[in-house]
């Protein structure tokens, strides 16, 4: 059974940082390509940085230079570095994977979310 568990999220003033993590299990990680996304009250869910098996990183334009995703496959675990945050980053971000794909778009699994709140 896939499952992935973020966490990491909470509530951090404007021009602050947060680490989100996500854990998998069930699945072949080094195998499998990464995204974070969030969705804000009343949005779409948004990609926000993908990462690759290879791995090439892909951003959303509003957070490059500012946010950062890694990932360690020996601890089957992706990472989003998060600074500079603003308002506007204020979302559930969810974890996302596809296997057997370069692209995670779109995921075959979904975390089930983590708080961000920034306060301004």
């Amino acid at each position: 059974q896939v499952q992935l568990v973020e966490s990491g999220g909470g509530l951090v003033q404007a021009g602050g940082s947060l680490r989100l993590s996500c854990a998998a299990s069930g699945i072949d990680f080094r195998l499998a390509a990464m995204g974070f996304y969030r969705q804000a009250p009343g949005k779409a869910r948004e990609m926000v940085a993908t990462i690759s098996s290879t791995p090439g990183t892909n951003y959303a334009p509003s957070v490059k230079g500012r946010f950062t995703i890694s990932r360690e496959n020996a601890k089957n675990t992706m990472y989003l570095q998060m600074d500079n945050l603003k308002p506007e980053d204020a979302a559930v971000y969810y974890c996302g994977a596809r296997l057997f794909s370069l692209d995670v778009n779109p995921p075959d699994y979904w975390g089930r979310g983590t708080q961000v709140t920034v306060s301004s």
